[in-house]
């Protein structure tokens, strides 16, 4: 039997298993990729928020994504949680000479609101981050961190993605799900236009969309579609595991990662 499309999520550890590395493996195992990890930091982390982290060693993460991507190979790479400038500057080197699809995540602020990325990482992200990324995923508070940007409404969507556009990736999705309405995010390379409209589901239970989207997106990209098919398939996962998305502690609870093996869908 021959292997699945190879997946490697270079990120975070999220203790309560909703977001980083534990959102990206799972993701993957639902849409039938190999999932690889490269973790870049360990968070003490519930339902209520992240109470600490640590970022590893340089040399730690250099070595795992080298022991990974050297023997067992890789379809696609996704970044998530970097936490600082040593490691943003590292991870972007790594991918620039790995012949994959990138999938980049700017996760700068948990769905808690806790920091995860060093303000002095900023100017990283920008300029040695982005410019190696397939498709950036930024949700609107990350294009105002990296752009100055503000978006409070549909109609800054365009303004939004030009501006993060302009710092070198091939692609935007930007995320549009904290405006108002219908869930609308905005897919362009600056050419050609791609709207996501998915309903507002009424569930609070949404710890890990962005890791989710963009592991399922990078899974996309594995199986050897187009950035556009591997967006809409990733946006209609992700809709369906925010319905799923169940009570876990005291606070917000994860999205389902593994919904459609419960529906069928």
């Amino acid at each position: 039997m021959s292997a699945p499309p190879r997946v490697l999520t270079v990120a975070g550890s999220d203790s309560g298993g909703g977001a980083g590395i534990q959102a990206d493996l799972k993701t993957m195992l639902a849409l039938g990729v190999h999932g690889m990890s490269v973790i870049t930091a360990v968070t003490a982390q519930n339902s209520l928020g992240v109470q600490g982290a640590w970022e590893l060693p340089v040399e730690a993460v250099r070595a795992q994504y080298r022991s990974v991507v050297d023997d067992i190979g890789v379809q696609a790479v996704k970044t998530g949680m970097l936490a600082s400038a040593e490691l943003v500057e590292t991870v972007a080197e790594l991918i620039g000479g790995t012949d994959a699809p990138a999938v980049v995540d700017p996760v700068g602020i948990s769905k808690h609101g806790d920091s995860l990325l060093a303000a002095s990482a900023l100017g990283s992200v920008r300029t040695q981050l982005l410019p190696v990324a397939t498709v950036a995923t930024p949700n609107l508070d990350e294009v105002t961190q990296l752009t100055g940007v503000r978006v409070e409404s549909e109609d800054d969507l365009r303004r939004a993605a030009a501006a993060v556009l302009s710092y070198g990736p091939k692609w935007v999705l930007i995320k549009g799900g904290h405006l108002p309405g219908d869930a609308v995010d905005l897919l362009t390379d600056g050419s050609e236009e791609h709207w996501l409209r998915a309903p507002r589901h009424d569930n609070r239970h949404t710890h890990g969309t962005g890791c989710t989207l963009a592991s399922a997106i990078a899974s996309g990209l594995a199986k050897g579609q187009t950035v556009p098919e591997a967006v809409a398939a990733a946006k209609e996962y992700v809709t369906g595991a925010i319905v799923a998305g169940f009570a876990l502690g005291g606070g917000i609870g994860p999205v389902d990662h593994g919904w459609r093996f419960r529906t069928g869908g």
